[in-house]
């Protein structure tokens, strides 16, 4: 019989490799998005909207909006170590923001098994939530760090 994974576990003795991994996101970093809490089914990203960051109307577009919630996903549901890519997303926009807001995005791990993980990722300017999203990730049995043999 094989010995289950404490996933926990795998956090908790590997953390730095794991953050290192999840925060090195090109794409994230050329938003300016910053990865301000990194925890077992827990993220906490923020971003200042820059003035090319707006649509025509003045407001933070929903596709930074999106990236900023997407990073935050990301980082809170690959935190075992375990590959997990998004498998589904729907998000909700409720406010809007402008150049010079922060903004941050806090996703949350709702229930996570072995080949799934839900996700509520909530986004804020101030304590104004601006909009909330529902996230699904497929958990691969991929290990991306290195790991000794006793796991």
């Amino acid at each position: 019989m094989k010995k289950k994974i404490d996933e926990n576990q795998i956090y908790e003795q590997y953390r730095e490799d794991i953050y290192k991994q999840v925060k090195n996101d090109p794409y994230a970093q050329s938003l300016g998005i910053d990865l301000t809490t990194f925890k077992a089914g827990f993220a906490e990203a923020k971003l200042v909207v820059q003035n090319h960051m707006v649509n025509a109307y003045g407001t933070v577009h929903g596709a930074v909006i999106y990236a900023l919630a997407d990073h935050a996903f990301s980082a809170a549901c690959n935190a075992y170590g375990k590959t997990s890519l998004g498998l589904s997303t729907t998000i909700q926009f409720i406010q809007s923001a402008k150049a010079g807001d922060q903004i941050i995005a806090r996703a949350t791990e709702v229930k996570r098994n072995y080949r799934t993980g839900f996700y509520r990722i909530d986004i804020f300017h101030g304590q104004n939530l601006i909009a909330t999203m529902d996230a699904v990730s497929y958990r691969k049995d991929h290990y991306f760090i290195e790991m000794n043999e006793k796991m």
